[in-house]
């Protein structure tokens, strides 16, 4: 892999010196020629920095660290290779990046820490997938293999070790194909198929031999030796074992020929003491032949002496120094393997979510429209109390799904405040309004005070706080029985418009043990099994709470003493506002348009579920519209070619085209066509995919009435009202 940047016209020739010598460099490593590989690669690193190629720098760095790998000095490896994976990171060069960790595994293989080596080896598959370079995943798969076998873990390496063989076959990749049938025959025959491990190791054999491949037949001769000892073939496992002995001391012997300096320079200083006994040897004789040289001869064995020991400090100190370089390096090398798996981490969850939420949704839209047409249509008495906890059901699963999609958000730091002007005194007294059936069926009195001293209108996210307050009050109607709840609003402190508002939300309930309020407002968490089971609820309530409090700079604080109640606390800094909040008029969508109009307008419905077809069908009527249902992508586009509709309602995951994939079909031939998204797909990682398909806008399942009426108003009636206006 050459390093590509944008350059200018006069770095042009040196960066053309650059990929030269990076590329003699390989051709140097590949004929044993380590010296000159090394050489090369230091004058083009000379170069890169010159013009500050971060793209060829890392590269560099990648290069010298696998030419470290193979004189088996893995610490120093260790060096260049962090090196380089950081200047990838940075410069986002992902392919040179998944080759960088491709030799980290090896390094790490090399130092038996499997485990690493494993880490490393999935974080460069990931990368080389994702660029789509398939052919190179193949020796990924093969390294993995390799590392599973001597893990012991003979089933995945046998799993891992056949993908190989599938690419390195459809990329005529014979090295990697020979290495991967040899090490999957070793795989198959610990799990008991010797017969048919020796065969495929036989196979990758003969690749390897009529391609010259000879440390693939060095390593392959090895495990045949083993196999046939598995098979109990005593002569053909002496006769591979000496076959293998014979070919790797001779590529042990190019290879050591072949040594860097520095490696002899290291193996010089490890036979430090010959060279010193060596050298006072022949002092001592010319002692002997010359009596007036003594003083001469003795100063000069000391400043050996000295020189050695000066060395060998020297030595040491560098080899401490490289250690503690190792060390930092490896552990910012972990960290960015940890930062990578935490964010696949996290996208794998948000496909979950969005996978899990579209299919709850999609039932669920069924259950609450139906109810609600069953309910509108005068049912009979004793049906009436089924149907409103047949629909009680139905929002208790949505808003536990709801739940789930909120702590997500919150979680990822996608939650937005949105302000607007309200009275914070009708907000509480609306909220306890709310709850207070559930309070008097729990025979419970619920009070509230509100400071005398603290103004009323606010401009803050009344949505939030009335969120907040709906789970604190709901949460102590759920934990107290026969017993009364105190709900204050009071001020704390006031700076120019900004007030600083305390709420108190306490009650005489059953209260929480200390081991239990320390974890009461992580996700899932409720005091106990037992609890759960009595009072139900998902436990993600008070982590909403907490969260959203967070998110409106604000504080929770709890003081609770089991058997005599629990007292929540929080506090907001809200700033006030001298207007009063209009009063929301209530609009009755398409009441008083004329049937005509009505009958004129077009919608498309494109719904694959049946049940939710007729629901979809059945508003559309009741609001005084009629509708066409198609049931797949292909044939919204062949229908919104020959007939020209003025809103079409499109779901997202059905057989064939996709909903996305329809619309951005559609948007071909029709731009100003109104599209609505009608989904049970509500996370935002996915509203971008909306947005590039060319939606208009979005209307999640189950949705409001009056939400989609709404929109489906503005979209018919508002527009065209707007344009004879």
């Amino acid at each position: 892999m050459s390093a590509q940047t944008d350059i200018s016209e006069d770095e042009e020739t040196i960066q053309i010196n650059i990929d030269y010598r990076i590329n003699q460099a390989q051709n140097d490593i590949e004929n044993y020629d380590y010296f000159e590989a090394q050489k090369k690669l230091e004058d083009a690193l000379v170069l890169a920095e010159k013009i500050g190629n971060k793209q060829s720098i890392g590269l560099i760095y990648s290069k010298i660290g696998k030419l470290q790998y193979i004189i088996e000095e893995p610490d120093e490896a260790l060096v260049y290779l962090f090196k380089a994976n950081e200047i990838q990171r940075i410069a986002k060069d992902d392919v040179n990046r998944a080759e960088t960790y491709k030799i980290l595994g090896n390094v790490y293989n090399s130092k038996k820490d499997y485990q690493q080596a494993l880490d490393y080896y999935t974080s460069s598959k990931t990368l080389f997938e994702q660029e789509g370079l398939n052919d190179f995943v193949a020796e990924i798969l093969l390294n993995e293999g390799k590392t599973l076998i001597l893990l012991e873990n003979y089933k995945k390496a046998n799993q891992q070790l056949d993908k190989s063989i599938s690419l390195a076959t459809r990329y005529d990749l014979n090295k990697i194909l020979s290495s991967a049938m040899i090490h999957n025959g070793l795989a198959l025959a610990k799990l008991g198929n010797i017969d048919s491990g020796l065969k495929i190791a036989n196979d990758g054999i003969t690749i390897a031999k009529d391609n010259a491949f000879n440390t693939v037949l060095s390593n392959g001769y090895l495990i045949l030796s083993d196999l046939n000892q598995l098979a109990e073939n005593y002569k053909l496992a002496n006769d591979y074992l000496k076959k293998h002995i014979s070919l790797s001391d001779s590529l042990l012997t190019v290879k050591r020929e072949n040594l860097s300096p520095e490696k002899r320079i290291q193996v010089l200083l490890d036979n430090q003491t010959e060279f010193q006994k060596e050298q006072a040897a022949n002092l001592e004789e010319e002692i002997e032949a010359n009596s007036l040289n003594k003083l001469t001869t003795i100063l000069s064995i000391a400043l050996i002496t000295i020189l050695s020991l000066l060395t060998l400090s020297l030595y040491k100190n560098n080899n401490i120094r490289l250690k503690t370089n190792n060390m930092l390096h490896k552990k910012n090398g972990e960290l960015i393997i940890a930062k990578e798996k935490a964010e696949l981490a996290s996208k794998t969850k948000a496909n979950f979510l969005s996978t899990v939420t579209h299919e709850l949704r999609t039932p669920l839209y069924a259950v609450t429209g139906l109810t609600n047409m069953l309910l509108d249509e005068d049912p009979k008495p004793h049906q009436v109390q089924h149907l409103k906890s047949l629909k009680f059901s139905g929002d208790y699963l949505l808003t536990f799904i709801n739940d789930i999609l909120q702590i997500n958000k919150i979680e990822a730091n996608k939650v937005d405040v949105e302000p607007e002007v309200f009275n914070l005194k009708k907000k509480v007294t609306n909220v306890i309004a709310a709850l207070n059936n559930s309070a008097l069926d729990n025979n419970i009195q619920i009070h509230f005070e509100f400071d005398k001293d603290l103004p009323e209108n606010y401009h803050a996210d009344q949505l939030k706080i009335s969120q907040i307050l709906i789970n604190l009050i709901g949460n102590s109607i759920k934990f107290t029985k026969d017993g009364d709840i105190w709900v204050r609003v009071y001020k704390l402190q006031q700076d120019n418009d900004i007030y600083n508002v305390r709420f108190e939300i306490e009650d005489n309930g059953i209260g929480i043990s200390k081991e239990k309020q320390e974890m009461l407002f992580e996700s899932f968490a409720q005091g106990s099994i037992q609890i759960n089971r009595k009072y139900g609820g998902t436990g993600l309530g008070l982590s909403i709470v907490k969260g959203l409090i967070e998110i409106l700079k604000g504080k929770i604080y709890l003081k609770s003493e089991l058997g005599k109640g629990s007292t929540f606390t929080f506090e907001l800094p809200l700033k006030y506002s001298e207007s009063a909040a209009e009063k929301p008029k209530k609009v009755e969508y398409f009441k008083n348009v004329d049937e005509l109009d009505l009958k004129n307008i077009k919608i498309l419905v494109v719904e694959d579920n049946k049940i939710n077809q007729m629901i979809t069908k059945k508003i559309l009527n009741k609001m005084g519209l009629q509708c066409d249902i198609v049931d797949n992508g292909e044939a919204a586009v062949d229908n919104a070619k020959t007939i020209q509709y003025d809103v079409i309602l499109m779901d997202i995951h059905m057989p064939g085209i996709s909903g996305l994939e329809a619309t951005k079909i559609i948007r071909t031939f029709n731009k100003d066509i109104t599209i609505f998204a009608l989904t049970a797909v509500t996370l935002e990682d996915k509203m971008h995919e909306f947005d590039e398909a060319g939606f208009t806008d979005i209307i999640s399942k189950p949705f409001k009435q009056e939400d989609f009426e709404k929109k489906l108003y503005n979209a018919l009636i508002g527009d065209k009202k707007k344009s004879t206006a």
